[in-house]
């Protein structure tokens, strides 16, 4: 066995990059995404790539089923069981509104109608005390009702279940008995942190997305077995780790930003690798921008999660750990509209894969933004995806016409029009998680990757000050290669208040001790042995009397004073980096405690590259290519494959490779590292 393979599936392209253990080469592949069935797009890579299966040693796979069933609201007929009273707390939400003076807001529809909310009289305590056993006798009765309703799916969450599971689960056992064959989650099996609103839409939209989740990754491992697969395939998690299969169909709902976060991973790799542990991640594809946040080489982890948030719309919450990314509707398929008071907009409704661009030729007629990037020169039509897939030039022109006829200026600025408000959406996603979150972006390198990542990344780069922007090899499919060097990951979070305070080391450490030995357990299921598990302990803490805590890295177990001090002085200086101020001494608490816990998996190496010939040689002419305020130059074009170690080059330039463009703005420069990226400069 000698290949590493992952494949992501995208809203316009399905990626795969693979590792070939005996040479240490790295390979890419694209196909188009198949939404009538994602599972085809990744059987169809496969055999564009020519891989033996039979020789697979690893295989990973992101995809977008849980996200596309909850957006497109094509998931199970769902219902709920609660704690009596709280049969309305999806409608109840919370009362704070995104957009206080929208006069037209309306509340979010829960994912279950109330008929099928029902209500047990159970109760327990928030520390847990049983107050009210479960009546059995009401449970089966339920049953007896969501089977005769046509049932598909059943979400159990209890008051204070966090605290003590027990109701719900003997709950799950007596539903199991009367629904044989029900998908049954129960929030404590996803969560144990408070925020009982939270919690309850959490359980909700995992029992909505499991049946549809099971499908796929069953009918998947079918088809990839009968291609010979012969390893474990494993499932990206929102978390930054992977799952096997059966684990993931268990909790799909850890799946719901599977694709995005693997080129988080892959940023934070290639920082450590360059010496950059501040990084700035932007992701943009066919269909979106992604932009994440590193800092001093860790990746932000959030609970606070919400799917369809907007500024206008107050979403639907979904509390299990995810990589913090903001995603926008900016990618090179966004298309663009004029609004009805006749502005410009881009985004976010795509393209996608079918039709594609106008420029695809495959019927789209709306304008985009590659069709924009093809007016402005800086994609060439007859050099896209290496030349496999040519555009048609001439719709892409027609497409764009419209915008320019509505607004009666030139076809060039109506492209120029475009690209700026693309640039602007990815922007604000950039700000999202740098700005808006404390740091300042030019403290940061930034990463650029998909398919656009690296049109764009010189204009954002120009705008945000960022003097460093890194275009890694393979950049179009640099969240499969992220996901090569993704571990086995389980996450447990569990609410228990207790005070920051040298008496509370031994409950602190007894707590930790108890969710590392769930999390091994969970971990050696996936067939993780023992030597490849390792632990990382955060804990949420505040000063006494806040209502929000902050994420902060408690040292191993605590052997002392002196390593809880250490914990409390990082809790004070995130606390200032967050809010602008720490309160020295000030009583503090855990408000939870949080454990990952890593099944590592052998990664592969980044190869340095030989050193390049004469950068003449990687010349592919010149062509009109609009800058934007610099103006439409004549311009440089080169090919990357045959860029290397030692070639620098100035701007203006563009950088042509299978399934990218970098585009270089006059007074930037561009050097390729020796591991082959390309580092562009900006001086600013």
């Amino acid at each position: 066995m000698s290949y590493r393979i992952a494949v992501d599936i995208g809203g316009t392209f399905t990626d795969l990059v693979y590792l070939d253990e005996r040479t240490g080469n790295v390979r890419e592949e694209k196909a188009h995404t198949t939404p009538a069935d994602f599972g085809l797009g990744v059987l169809n890579v496969l055999e564009k790539a020519g891989l033996p299966l039979d020789e697979a040693s690893y295989f990973t796979h992101g995809t977008t089923i849980v996200i596309n069933a909850l957006t497109e609201r094509k998931g199970a007929k769902a219902a709920l069981i609660t704690t009596k009273g709280f049969r309305d707390v999806l409608e109840i939400g919370r009362a704070n509104r995104p957009d206080i003076y929208n006069l037209y807001y309306r509340k979010p529809v829960p994912f279950v109608r109330r008929a099928l909310r029902f209500e047990v009289d159970e109760r327990v305590n928030a520390r847990g005390k049983m107050l009210r056993p479960l009546p059995e006798a009401e449970v089966a009765s339920i049953a007896k009702r969501c089977r005769d309703a046509g049932v598909e799916a059943i979400a159990v969450c209890f008051l204070h279940s966090y605290a003590n599971p027990g109701n719900e689960k003997r709950c799950e056992e007596i539903l199991r008995e009367h629904l044989p064959g029900i998908a049954v989650t129960t929030s404590s099996s996803l969560i144990k942190e408070w925020r009982e609103y939270e919690r309850t839409s959490t359980a909700v939209l995992n029992a909505y997305v499991q049946p549809a989740a099971k499908r796929y990754l069953d009918t998947l491992d079918t088809r990839l077995r009968e291609k010979s697969l012969g390893v474990a395939p494993h499932a990206m998690q929102s978390n930054g780790g992977t799952a096997s299969f059966p684990r993931a169909k268990e909790t799909p709902i850890n799946l719901v930003e599977s694709g995005p976060v693997g080129g988080v991973i892959g940023a934070t790799a290639l920082g450590e690798i360059l010496g950059e542990e501040n990084i700035i991640s932007l992701d943009s594809g066919g269909t979106t921008a992604k932009a994440s946040l590193i800092h001093k080489g860790e990746v932000r982890v959030t609970t606070d999660y919400k799917i369809e948030w907007t500024p206008a719309f107050a979403g639907y919450p979904i509390k299990v750990p995810v990589v913090d990314v903001v995603e926008i509707g900016a990618g090179g398929g966004s298309i663009a509209w004029i609004d009805e008071v006749g502005a410009l907009k881009v985004g976010p409704r795509s393209a996608g894969a079918d039709p594609g661009p106008a420029c695809y030729g495959r019927g789209g007629t709306d304008p985009t933004v590659t069709d924009a990037n093809v007016v402005a020169g800086r994609i060439d039509p007859q050099r896209f995806l290496g030349g496999e897939f040519p555009l048609d030039a001439q719709k892409a022109r027609d497409a764009i016409a419209t915008i320019a006829r509505h607004f009666d200026i030139t076809l060039e600025d109506a492209a120029l029009g475009v690209i700026r408000l693309a640039n602007a959406n990815m922007m604000t996603a950039i700000k999202l998680v740098s700005l808006r979150r404390g740091y300042d972006p030019r403290e940061f390198a930034m990463v650029a990757m998909g398919g656009s990542g690296p049109v764009h990344a010189a204009a954002l780069a120009r705008e945000l000050q960022i003097k460093k922007t890194i275009i890694p090899r393979i950049p179009a499919t640099f969240s499969a290669w992220g996901m090569l060097l993704t571990d086995l990951r389980q996450d447990l979070i569990e609410t228990r208040i207790l005070p920051m305070e040298h008496a509370a080391i031994d409950d602190i450490n007894s707590i930790f001790k108890a969710m590392e030995q769930e999390a091994a357990e969970v971990l050696r299921g996936q067939g993780v042995s023992e030597d490849r598990i390792v632990f990382r302990r955060y804990g949420d803490v505040r000063y006494l009397g806040q209502e929000h805590a902050v994420k902060t890295p408690v040292p191993g177990t605590l052997r002392g004073p002196a390593d809880l001090d250490a914990a409390r002085a990082s809790f004070d200086d995130l606390h200032e980096l967050h809010y602008t101020f720490k309160l020295d001494g000030a009583p503090a608490e855990f408000v939870n405690f949080h454990l990952t816990a890593l099944g590592t998996v052998p990664k592969p190496q980044l190869a340095r590259m030989a050193p390049a010939g004469r950068l003449d040689q990687a010349t592919r002419g010149k062509r009109l290519v609009d800058f934007d305020d610099c103006g439409r130059l004549e311009t440089m074009v080169y090919d990357r494959n045959l860029l290397g170690p030692g070639h620098s080059l100035e701007g203006p330039a563009v950088v042509e490779e299978g399934a990218s463009v970098t585009v270089v703005f006059p007074g930037q420069a561009l050097e390729v590292d020796d591991y082959g990226d390309l580092v562009l400069t900006t001086g600013v």
